[in-house]
Formats: structure tokens, C-alpha cells, sequence
């Protein structure tokens, strides 16, 4: 190998480097849109989590509402207390799905931070390279 190598002209190992590196940027590209995807995906199960909060916050807001009515029409703390309680646990479980999902949605979560790494190893390499 060393006598195929001292055999090479510089154009030729200048030709071979820029190929290795027009090989490794497209690799990088393909790295970078395959971690997009995936944390795209993620996005949406995160506003899904936010819509399903969503119809649980309104499923509690109904809850609660029928909480009141019993209390006031019934006068009677049985009914109206365990509805209360169930409208209170479900809107604590709204919001904790609704904390998640936008948590799930902040830009530094959607960043390709892999790709990101990879590009700074490789460049170090070439540095060290050249």
C-alpha cells in the first residue's frame, strides 16, 4: 500500500480527498434529514398528547360543571364531593400530558443534535488530516 501511495500523483490524492469529502458531507445530509424526520415524529406525537389534554380538559371542565349542579340541587355533599374529586383528577392529568407534549415541542428537542456532533468529529478529522 505505501508503494501505491508514494506512486500517486498530488491531483490524483487531491482528486481521492475531495471524493472521500463530498461522500462524507452527503452521508451528513442524509444524517441530518433522517434525524429531522425523526424528531418530526416526535413533534406530532407531542401534539397529539396536547389534543388528547385538550378533550380531557373539556371532559373535566363537564365534570366539574355537573360537580356544581349536584352540590347546589342536592345540597348533599356525597355526590356532589365525588364529582369534584373526579373533575380535579382529570384536569391535574390534562395538564400534566399538556407540560409533556409542549415540553416534547421546543425547538432545542427538534434540532438534529446528532448530525450536528458528527459534522464537528468529522471536521476535526480533516483538520487532523490535513
Amino acid at each position: 500500500m505505501s508503494d501505491e501511495t508514494d506512486n500517486r500523483s498530488t491531483p490524483s490524492l487531491i482528486a481521492d480527498v475531495m471524493t472521500h469529502l463530498s461522500t462524507l458531507v452527503r452521508k451528513e445530509v442524509d444524517l441530518a434529514r433522517t434525524e429531522v424526520n425523526e424528531n418530526l415524529s416526535r413533534a406530532g406525537v407531542a401534539v397529539g398528547m396536547i389534543a388528547g389534554a385538550a378533550i380531557i380538559v373539556l371532559v373535566a371542565l363537564n365534570v366539574l360543571a355537573a360537580a356544581l349542579v349536584a352540590a347546589l340541587t342536592e345540597l348533599g355533599l356525597d355526590a356532589g364531593w365525588a364529582s369534584l374529586i373526579v373533575g380535579v383528577a382529570l384536569a391535574a392529568i390534562a395538564f400534566g400530558m399538556m407540560m409533556k407534549g409542549l415540553n416534547d415541542l421546543k425547538l432545542q428537542s427538534l434540532a438534529p443534535t446528532r448530525t450536528v456532533k458528527n459534522v464537528q468529529r468529522d471536521a476535526e478529522a480533516v483538520k487532523e488530516t490535513l
